[in-house]
């Protein structure tokens, strides 16, 4: 029997007794990242890396049995060994690495290898097993350098600034809007956040993450002038009746899925700027060739092509179906009672 396989609420460790990122609620879950489809409420106890603290206990609310372990520090559960360590995907991600008798697996949860001032790095993990996402796995996706990205954002702030127009970017609130904020340039203007990303900037910086100065939109008063602005805002903000305060604005969308036109076409917005929490094509190959793994399962994404070119590297892979979304998932990923019209802080 395999040490982690999926039953009808998860990924299922018997020996240790507990799930991995479950979809229902279990006795005891392991989670590798606070986003709405690794982490659900109704859990007897959670077990995250450290810096994960926060974000659980809003998302999961402060009735939550929520414990934590530092990144690398082993932990006895069960008949298994587990241990924590950085995925470098949004604050607090973690790969999870469990082992019994010498056999080892790591559960990637989402993972990017690129630069993020806003979590910790990627770590890879030797293992037997390695149980990889590939949300952007096809050759199409590659990232540009954050500095490039953040440059065109600016530049495209400063030119509606001059032109007496707000600008608007949607990103998600959990992760990718901490990484925008962190490339921001303060000097050209104000930086306003919806309020479900403003409670996630307070997480961050309570946990020592650098972010420049934020207002809470719903503190403006009526008859403001927005012109220099740049306003933060989750996707379902787009097309609500929250949008009206900003006169005519440009609106732009930093995701990894504007790398394709149709994407872009499909969300009626003035700038699409790619910039992922995941992993682009290249890096997932890195990273799961750091890793040493002789069998690759494959949870989320495009599992086929992913699939093919392993075997082609002579790993051992196959595609495993789970409840995971990865940057879809995301994109709605705000707190329970928030909506893009009750903008409540």
């Amino acid at each position: 029997m395999p040490l982690l396989r999926v039953d009808q609420d998860g990924l299922w460790c018997e020996a240790g007794g507990f799930h991995i990122d479950p979809w229902n609620p279990v006795p005891k879950a392991l989670i590798t990242h606070g986003h709405s489809d690794h982490s659900r409420a109704g859990s007897a106890g959670y077990l995250c890396a450290e810096p994960s603290r926060g974000i659980l206990q809003l998302r999961l609310g402060a009735e939550a049995r929520v414990e934590t372990v530092p990144y690398g520090e082993r932990r006895t559960i069960g008949e298994v060994s587990v241990s924590f360590h950085p995925a470098g995907h949004v604050l607090g991600s973690a790969q999870i690495r469990v082992e019994h008798r010498g056999e080892v697996w790591v559960v990637s949860g989402d993972y990017k290898l690129s630069r993020d001032t806003t979590c910790t790095p990627f770590e890879p993990v030797r293992c037997h097993t390695f149980v990889t996402e590939s949300t952007f796995g096809l050759p199409i996706y590659r990232w540009q350098p954050e500095v490039v990205v953040f440059g065109s954002i600016n530049e495209w702030w400063r030119a509606n600034r001059e032109n007496g127009q707000c600008s608007v970017i949607f990103a998600y609130p959990l992760g990718k809007s901490q990484r925008l904020l962190s490339g921001l340039d303060p000097a050209i203007g104000p930086i306003f956040c919806h309020g479900a990303i403003q409670r996630m900037n307070r997480v961050y910086r309570e946990t020592g993450v650098g972010l420049p100065d934020t207002l809470y939109t719903g503190r403006v008063e009526r008859g403001y002038d927005w012109g220099s602005a740049m306003v933060v805002a989750p996707p379902s903000a787009q097309g609500s009746t929250w949008m009206r305060r900003f006169g005519a604005a440009s609106t732009g969308m930093a995701s990894g899925w504007m790398r394709i036109r149709g994407k872009r076409r499909h969300r009626p917005m003035d700038r699409g700027f790619v910039l992922s929490d995941h992993a682009d094509w290249p890096e997932l190959q890195k990273a799961i060739t750091a890793t040493e793994a002789e069998c690759v399962l494959v949870t989320h994404g495009y599992r086929g092509p992913m699939v093919r070119w392993l075997e082609e590297h002579g790993k051992q892979a196959r595609a495993l179906e789970t409840r995971f979304e990865g940057e879809g998932a995301e994109a709605e990923d705000v707190v329970a009672e928030d909506t893009a019209a009750g903008d409540s802080e």
